[in-house]
């Protein structure tokens, strides 16, 4: 089978060079274990984190198979509770074939098509509503702005609000992203930040202020976004992507001038601090999209071999949607055929 592994972690800015495609034994599970045939990686801008040290998980050093969440199917289980084509979410790697401890493999229910078990109902369209309601206790009164707003997370926390009243304006890099957030996912504005001045086109966007900003991107668009807040506003604190892959990452300047004086709320989270509510948060979502009131935006791209491409793109912002690599054919799809 086919894997990638890091080859060499990056100094700055990821390149596609940084991976290796290796061909290795087929690897056979063990007691407490499944093998399973990876479908769709999941590819989030977290995955570049994880080579800067340890976070929530261990850090990917030189020499290891690239980790990804990932929709598989069961090819061999010795454990009980899991039977050969079952289709599952697992913690995975950048594999064709993948070994995985049972207790990290949850079974999924047969009535959602597999990519949306990454976006809608996976990791961006949990993470946008635990962040709107639980951490951000958002209102239908207020006026939200969400960075990275064509992103996996952003388009589904703009949907989310307003489908509650909110007024929504997203931050975005690039014309075209703005008037699709705009057009198709149906914020009340956009800002491209690669083209604006952020605190003078937030002013007009946002006459007010704001009340809840989601921030996906830290540095100097947290930093602007600060200025135009509302007193006792909240800010949703869930990824820094602009430092991503910077050798001096930066914050605002005005932290923590700005949060003392407007009485500000910051708080970060991770999706899993609220696993227990993830079937609430499928149920709501679920009532929405029955009723036409959310879209769901995929960017997929097609084969293993486009693994380090794709991540590379997400991170230089040529994604729209959540982004993930289909690795093999899915087999719903080959049964309705």
């Amino acid at each position: 089978m086919k894997q990638f592994i890091l080859k060499e972690a990056p100094d700055a800015k990821l390149n596609i060079s940084n991976f290796e495609l290796q061909e290795v034994d087929l690897p056979k599970p063990e007691d407490g274990q499944v093998l399973v045939r990876n479908i769709l990686l999941s590819i989030d801008a977290a995955n570049r984190t994880w080579m800067q040290g340890r976070t929530y998980r261990d850090q990917v050093v030189a020499g290891d198979v690239m980790p990804s969440y990932s929709v598989a199917e069961i090819v061999e289980s010795k454990d009980p509770e899991f039977k050969k084509g079952q289709i599952v979410t697992a913690d995975s790697f950048w594999a064709e074939y993948s070994v995985i401890e049972s207790r990290d493999v949850n079974k999924c229910p047969d009535n959602i098509s597999l990519p949306n078990l990454l976006s809608l109902f996976g990791i961006a369209g949990l993470t946008a509503y635990h962040g709107l309601f639980d951490v951000g206790e958002v209102k239908a009164s207020d006026t939200v702005v969400v960075s990275a707003a064509a992103g996996s997370v952003g388009v589904y926390v703009g949907q989310l609000a307003k489908a509650i009243g909110c007024k929504v304006v997203g931050i975005a890099g690039g014309d075209t992203k703005c008037k699709k957030v705009v057009e198709e996912l149906g914020f009340d504005g956009c800002i491209d930040y690669k083209n604006a001045n952020l605190v003078r086109d937030l002013k007009t966007h946002c006459p007010e202020g704001i009340d809840l900003y989601f921030d996906n991107v830290g540095g100097t668009v947290l930093e602007a976004v600060l200025i135009r807040m509302k007193n006792r506003g909240r800010v949703v604190c869930c990824g820094a992507v602009s430092q991503y892959e910077s050798s001096s990452p930066i914050g605002p300047r005005n932290i923590p001038g700005f949060v003392i004086t407007k009485r500000l709320k910051l708080e970060g989270f991770i999706v899993m601090d609220f696993k227990e509510k993830h079937m609430e948060a499928i149920t709501h979502m679920t009532k929405l999209l029955n009723e036409g009131k959310i879209t769901i935006v995929e960017d997929i791209t097609e084969g293993l071999q486009n693994a380090p491409k794709a991540l590379v793109n997400l991170l230089n912002g040529k994604n729209f949607g959540k982004s993930m690599v289909r690795v093999a054919p899915d087999p719903y799809e080959q049964k309705m055929s």
